[in-house]
């Protein structure tokens, strides 16, 4: 009975890890085949033809695409950790009236969809002529990375232990020095998969992408991965597009699977106090 139900419970992941990963596996086939060829249902390729990967480059500067989607992102996980641990220190350590009631609406703004604040947030931008340009790209993904990255790093500091501090403070330790000497290392095991998430969400926006940039030079891969399937379905370049894909997911698939322990471990912890 005891290796029946294991191999019960095996089989239920290997169904499992079949249904997430085929989209995957299909798109990487797909990737490979051209013309009329990616309208005849195959599991694998009759030949690998890299001319999709080659075109994705030559057709558009998707090379550039791709560096302004590293430099937002790498600047939004910058910019989140560093507002949210000084925002996470405050909350979690500093008493003041109101603290709860802050820390729930700072939350309850990554509930609302982002077409709910898409005008507003571009009457910002514009206001600040930052439209079209790579910094209004930042500043607007930041409004979906902060929230989230606050909460988790409020929830895990709640959890250290404050003697830890007072000890430091009895050294004569200032509370700068507190929140980089002694809280900083200690909260490593959050932010690693925090800033990864936050890195993993500001990769794959496309709505705000979409609407505050204009141009090719400051366009990132989900729009240019938009802009290539344009046309009437014959027309389609869905070679291109699975080929483009492959492409902007390999990076994300391959850090969420080196980190993938730190990020279940770092979330849980600082998920058990609320």
């Amino acid at each position: 009975m005891k290796t029946l139900s294991r191999l019960g419970f095996a089989l239920l992941l290997l169904a499992i890890a079949a249904f997430a990963l085929f989209p995957f596996y299909y798109a990487l086939v797909s990737s490979f085949r051209s013309g009329s060829a990616l309208f005849v249902p195959a599991l694998w390729p009759e030949a690998l033809d890299p001319r999709n990967y080659e075109l994705v480059f030559t057709q558009q500067d998707f090379g550039r695409t791709i560096l302004n989607s590293v430099l937002v992102a790498g600047a939004v996980v910058a910019a989140s950790m560093l507002l949210a641990l000084g925002a996470a220190y405050a909350l979690g350590r500093v008493r003041f009236r109101g603290r709860g009631a802050l820390l729930l609406a700072i939350l309850s703004v990554s509930m609302f969809p982002q077409v709910a604040v898409l005008a507003g947030l571009f009457e910002v931008i514009r206001a600040l002529g930052l439209y079209d340009t790579l910094p209004g790209l930042m500043l607007a993904n930041l409004v979906l990375t902060l929230p989230f990255t606050i909460w988790v790093l409020t929830t895990f500091i709640r959890e250290l232990p404050v003697e830890l501090e007072e000890a430091a403070y009895a050294d004569g330790a200032s509370p700068l020095t507190v929140l980089v000497r002694v809280l900083l290392p200690l909260l490593w095991p959050a932010m690693a998969p925090t800033a990864l998430l936050a890195f993993i969400v500001s990769w794959n926006e496309f709505l705000f992408a979409l609407t505050f940039t204009l141009s090719a030079e400051t366009r990132t891969v989900p729009v240019a991965i938009a802009l290539l399937s344009g046309g009437s379905r014959q027309e389609l370049p869905w070679g291109l597009v699975m080929a483009a894909s492959v492409i902007v997911t390999i990076p994300i698939l391959a850090l969420v699977l080196v980190f993938q322990r730190k990020i279940v471990s770092g979330l849980t912890a600082g998920a058990v106090k609320g």
